[in-house]
């Protein structure tokens, strides 16, 4: 397969292939004698795995972690269990802030009229959090 081809069936860009090889997150393919990449089914897994894992979260070095341990199949589980247990903890923490965010965006909206005056305790409000920064 090519690297459409790959990017197809795997749901990942190609841009994003390439990125993953340059920083040796997946192997470079072996190329064939006109230069183009060449891959095998096991590419397509290994992608898609990475997809999933992104989209739980996981930021790179961690899906790195979690790769290399599906790739072994003498891993302790432990490993892997800790892996999400962190990044529970990481989405969990992530959760709290935007619940704050809302709590207080929630109380800036009670405060402005929404009318067609100028004045705007919202705006205000802004103002002075950037100077309590």
């Amino acid at each position: 397969m090519n690297i459409g081809q790959v990017a197809a069936a795997s749901g990942v860009p190609a841009k994003t292939i390439r990125y993953y090889e340059s920083i040796g997150l997946v192997p470079e393919p072996e190329r064939q004698d006109n230069g183009y990449r060449s891959y095998g089914e096991r590419a397509v897994e290994e992608l898609r795995f990475i997809k999933r894992a992104r989209g739980l979260g996981f930021p790179l070095d961690e899906v790195e972690s979690l790769l290399a341990l599906w790739r072994d199949k003498h891993r302790a589980s432990a490993e892997v269990k800790a892996l999400a247990q962190r990044q529970i903890a990481a989405i969990d923490a992530k959760l709290a802030e935007l619940v704050s965010m809302r709590d207080v965006l929630q109380d800036l909206v009670s405060c402005c009229h929404g009318d067609d005056r100028p004045d705007c305790p919202i705006l205000d409000r802004l103002a002075d959090m950037e100077r309590e920064v």
